[in-house]
Protein backbone atom coordinates (compact mmCIF):
# COMPACT_ATOMS: atom_id res chain seq x y z
CA UNK A 1 0.00 0.00 0.00
CA UNK A 2 1.33 3.38 -1.00
CA UNK A 3 0.85 6.23 1.43
CA UNK A 4 -0.19 9.48 -0.18
CA UNK A 5 1.45 12.55 1.29
CA UNK A 6 -0.63 15.70 1.54
CA UNK A 7 1.03 19.00 0.71
CA UNK A 8 0.12 22.19 2.48
CA UNK A 9 0.40 25.47 0.67
CA UNK A 10 1.96 28.14 2.82
CA UNK A 11 -0.15 31.27 2.91
CA UNK A 12 -3.58 29.59 2.72
CA UNK A 13 -5.47 30.07 5.95
CA UNK A 14 -2.93 32.62 7.10
CA UNK A 15 -3.90 36.23 7.44
CA UNK A 16 -2.39 38.46 4.83
CA UNK A 17 -0.04 41.04 6.25
CA UNK A 18 -1.30 44.56 6.27
CA UNK A 19 -0.13 46.46 3.20
CA UNK A 20 2.05 49.49 3.91
CA UNK A 21 2.55 52.28 1.37
CA UNK A 22 4.70 55.40 1.22
CA UNK A 23 2.85 58.64 0.47
CA UNK A 24 4.06 62.20 -0.01
CA UNK A 25 2.48 65.03 1.96
CA UNK A 26 2.77 68.61 0.73
CA UNK A 27 1.83 71.25 3.27
CA UNK A 28 0.46 74.56 2.04
CA UNK A 29 3.05 77.12 3.06
CA UNK A 30 6.83 77.25 3.40
CA UNK A 31 7.17 73.78 4.95
CA UNK A 32 8.93 71.24 2.69
CA UNK A 33 7.14 68.03 1.58
CA UNK A 34 7.65 64.94 3.71
CA UNK A 35 7.00 61.23 3.28
CA UNK A 36 4.88 59.07 5.52
CA UNK A 37 4.39 55.30 5.67
CA UNK A 38 0.78 54.37 6.29
CA UNK A 39 -1.39 51.24 6.06
CA UNK A 40 -3.74 50.79 3.12
CA UNK A 41 -6.70 50.79 3.22
CA UNK A 42 -7.09 53.40 5.97
CA UNK A 43 -9.94 55.61 7.12
CA UNK A 44 -9.70 59.34 6.53
CA UNK A 45 -9.98 60.02 10.25
CA UNK A 46 -7.05 57.70 11.08
CA UNK A 47 -4.99 59.21 8.26
CA UNK A 48 -5.62 62.72 9.57
CA UNK A 49 -4.52 61.59 13.04
CA UNK A 50 -1.28 60.16 11.64
CA UNK A 51 -0.54 63.31 9.64
CA UNK A 52 -1.36 65.55 12.61
CA UNK A 53 0.88 63.57 15.00
CA UNK A 54 3.83 63.42 12.58
CA UNK A 55 3.59 67.05 11.48
CA UNK A 56 2.65 68.40 14.94
CA UNK A 57 -0.48 69.95 13.49
CA UNK A 58 -3.89 70.52 15.13
CA UNK A 59 -6.17 67.75 13.90
CA UNK A 60 -9.35 69.82 14.33
CA UNK A 61 -8.07 72.35 11.76
CA UNK A 62 -6.37 69.88 9.41
CA UNK A 63 -7.76 69.05 5.96
CA UNK A 64 -6.42 66.59 3.39
CA UNK A 65 -6.78 66.93 -0.38
CA UNK A 66 -6.31 63.96 -2.72
CA UNK A 67 -6.48 64.38 -6.51
CA UNK A 68 -8.25 67.72 -6.13
CA UNK A 69 -10.93 66.42 -3.71
CA UNK A 70 -11.20 67.37 -0.04
CA UNK A 71 -11.33 64.22 2.09
CA UNK A 72 -14.10 63.99 4.67
CA UNK A 73 -14.16 61.67 7.67
CA UNK A 74 -17.69 60.41 7.02
CA UNK A 75 -20.17 60.15 4.18
CA UNK A 76 -23.84 59.31 4.72
CA UNK A 77 -23.00 58.57 8.35
CA UNK A 78 -20.29 55.95 7.55
CA UNK A 79 -16.52 56.26 7.88
CA UNK A 80 -14.74 56.90 4.59
CA UNK A 81 -11.86 54.53 3.74
CA UNK A 82 -9.04 55.18 1.28
CA UNK A 83 -7.11 52.71 -0.90
CA UNK A 84 -3.72 54.40 -1.19
CA UNK A 85 -0.84 53.38 -3.45
CA UNK A 86 2.89 53.93 -3.26
CA UNK A 87 3.83 57.42 -4.38
CA UNK A 88 0.41 59.02 -3.87
CA UNK A 89 0.62 62.74 -3.06
CA UNK A 90 -1.73 64.54 -0.70
CA UNK A 91 -2.01 68.23 0.07
CA UNK A 92 -2.20 69.16 3.74
CA UNK A 93 -4.12 72.35 4.52
CA UNK A 94 -4.38 73.81 8.01
CA UNK A 95 -7.23 76.18 8.75
CA UNK A 96 -5.82 79.27 10.51
CA UNK A 97 -6.90 79.98 14.05
CA UNK A 98 -9.54 82.72 14.43
CA UNK A 99 -8.17 86.14 15.45
CA UNK A 100 -8.75 87.47 18.97
CA UNK A 101 -12.19 88.82 19.75
CA UNK A 102 -11.07 92.45 19.79
CA UNK A 103 -9.69 92.03 16.27
CA UNK A 104 -12.71 90.28 14.78
CA UNK A 105 -15.43 92.51 16.26
CA UNK A 106 -16.18 93.79 12.77
CA UNK A 107 -16.72 90.26 11.47
CA UNK A 108 -19.27 89.04 14.01
CA UNK A 109 -21.91 88.59 11.31
CA UNK A 110 -19.84 85.86 9.62
CA UNK A 111 -19.35 84.06 12.94
CA UNK A 112 -23.06 84.30 13.67
CA UNK A 113 -23.82 82.66 10.31
CA UNK A 114 -21.51 79.76 11.17
CA UNK A 115 -23.15 79.36 14.58
CA UNK A 116 -26.60 79.18 12.97
CA UNK A 117 -25.63 76.11 10.92
CA UNK A 118 -27.41 73.06 12.31
CA UNK A 119 -25.19 70.17 13.38
CA UNK A 120 -26.13 66.85 14.92
CA UNK A 121 -24.63 66.02 18.32
CA UNK A 122 -21.97 63.32 18.52
CA UNK A 123 -24.33 60.96 20.39
CA UNK A 124 -26.86 60.88 17.52
CA UNK A 125 -27.77 57.41 16.30
CA UNK A 126 -26.53 56.10 12.95
CA UNK A 127 -29.92 56.09 11.20
CA UNK A 128 -30.47 59.74 12.14
CA UNK A 129 -27.07 60.64 10.69
CA UNK A 130 -27.93 58.85 7.44
CA UNK A 131 -31.28 60.67 7.27
CA UNK A 132 -29.57 64.00 7.98
CA UNK A 133 -26.99 63.41 5.20
CA UNK A 134 -29.78 62.51 2.75
CA UNK A 135 -31.86 65.59 3.58
CA UNK A 136 -28.88 67.96 3.72
CA UNK A 137 -26.73 66.68 0.85
CA UNK A 138 -29.29 65.20 -1.57
CA UNK A 139 -32.42 67.29 -1.02
CA UNK A 140 -30.50 70.46 -0.02
CA UNK A 141 -32.95 71.37 2.74
CA UNK A 142 -32.11 74.60 4.62
CA UNK A 143 -30.76 74.39 8.16
CA UNK A 144 -33.88 75.91 9.72
CA UNK A 145 -36.03 73.04 8.37
CA UNK A 146 -33.47 70.44 9.46
CA UNK A 147 -33.47 71.97 12.92
CA UNK A 148 -37.25 71.69 13.10
CA UNK A 149 -37.20 68.08 11.90
CA UNK A 150 -34.53 66.77 14.26
CA UNK A 151 -35.59 68.81 17.29
CA UNK A 152 -38.88 66.93 17.60
CA UNK A 153 -39.02 63.57 19.35
CA UNK A 154 -40.32 60.40 17.72
CA UNK A 155 -43.47 60.57 19.86
CA UNK A 156 -44.21 64.08 18.62
CA UNK A 157 -43.77 62.99 15.00
CA UNK A 158 -46.24 60.14 15.57
CA UNK A 159 -48.79 62.64 16.90
CA UNK A 160 -48.25 64.97 13.94
CA UNK A 161 -48.67 62.15 11.41
CA UNK A 162 -51.79 60.92 13.24
CA UNK A 163 -53.24 64.44 13.17
CA UNK A 164 -52.81 64.70 9.40
CA UNK A 165 -54.35 61.24 8.92
CA UNK A 166 -57.44 62.15 10.97
CA UNK A 167 -57.84 65.61 9.43
CA UNK A 168 -59.48 64.35 6.15
CA UNK A 169 -61.82 62.18 8.22
CA UNK A 170 -62.95 65.21 10.24
CA UNK A 171 -63.40 67.21 7.03
CA UNK A 172 -65.51 64.45 5.48
CA UNK A 173 -67.88 64.54 8.48
CA UNK A 174 -68.01 68.36 8.42
CA UNK A 175 -66.10 68.55 11.71
CA UNK A 176 -63.13 70.52 10.41
CA UNK A 177 -63.60 73.66 12.58
CA UNK A 178 -64.26 71.59 15.71
CA UNK A 179 -61.21 69.44 14.91
CA UNK A 180 -58.98 72.52 14.68
CA UNK A 181 -60.43 74.09 17.83
CA UNK A 182 -60.03 70.81 19.72
CA UNK A 183 -56.42 70.61 18.59
CA UNK A 184 -55.78 74.13 19.86
CA UNK A 185 -57.30 73.38 23.28
CA UNK A 186 -55.31 70.14 23.52
CA UNK A 187 -52.08 72.02 22.81
CA UNK A 188 -52.95 74.57 25.50
CA UNK A 189 -53.77 71.96 28.16
CA UNK A 190 -50.73 69.82 27.34
CA UNK A 191 -48.41 72.80 27.75
CA UNK A 192 -49.96 74.14 30.94
CA UNK A 193 -47.61 72.16 33.15
CA UNK A 194 -47.78 72.21 36.95
CA UNK A 195 -46.89 75.08 39.22
CA UNK A 196 -44.67 74.47 42.21
CA UNK A 197 -45.89 75.25 45.70
CA UNK A 198 -45.76 78.99 46.26
CA UNK A 199 -45.66 79.96 42.58
CA UNK A 200 -48.38 82.26 41.32
CA UNK A 201 -50.10 82.12 37.96
CA UNK A 202 -50.00 84.89 35.39
CA UNK A 203 -53.81 84.82 35.55
CA UNK A 204 -55.02 86.23 38.86
CA UNK A 205 -58.25 84.22 38.70
CA UNK A 206 -56.24 81.05 39.41
CA UNK A 207 -54.45 82.52 42.44
CA UNK A 208 -55.57 82.62 46.03
CA UNK A 209 -57.37 85.89 46.85
CA UNK A 210 -57.00 86.79 43.15
CA UNK A 211 -53.39 87.78 43.72
CA UNK A 212 -51.85 89.51 40.70
CA UNK A 213 -48.32 89.53 39.38
CA UNK A 214 -46.31 92.70 40.07
CA UNK A 215 -46.66 95.17 37.21
CA UNK A 216 -49.99 93.81 35.97
CA UNK A 217 -51.87 96.44 33.97
CA UNK A 218 -55.54 96.65 34.97
CA UNK A 219 -58.25 99.27 35.57
CA UNK A 220 -57.05 100.06 39.11
CA UNK A 221 -53.50 100.61 37.88
CA UNK A 222 -54.71 102.91 35.08
CA UNK A 223 -56.83 104.89 37.56
CA UNK A 224 -53.83 105.35 39.89
CA UNK A 225 -51.62 106.51 37.02
CA UNK A 226 -54.24 109.01 35.84
CA UNK A 227 -54.72 110.42 39.36
CA UNK A 228 -50.92 110.68 39.75
CA UNK A 229 -50.74 112.68 36.51
CA UNK A 230 -48.68 110.13 34.64
CA UNK A 231 -51.05 110.30 31.67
Amino acid sequence: MMNQSSSCVNGEGEEEEEKMVDITLKTIGPSPPFRLRVPSPITVHDLRKLVASNGHLPIENLRLILRGNVLHDTKDGDDVSLQLNDGDSLIVAVKPKPPPKQVRDGFEDEDDDDNLKFQLPQSTSRWKRKLFCFLHDKLKLPDIILMAIFSLSLKMWVLIVTWFILAPVAHRWDLGPLYILGTGFCIIFVNLGQRKHGDISAYSIFNEDFRELPGTLNADRLDQDIRAGQF
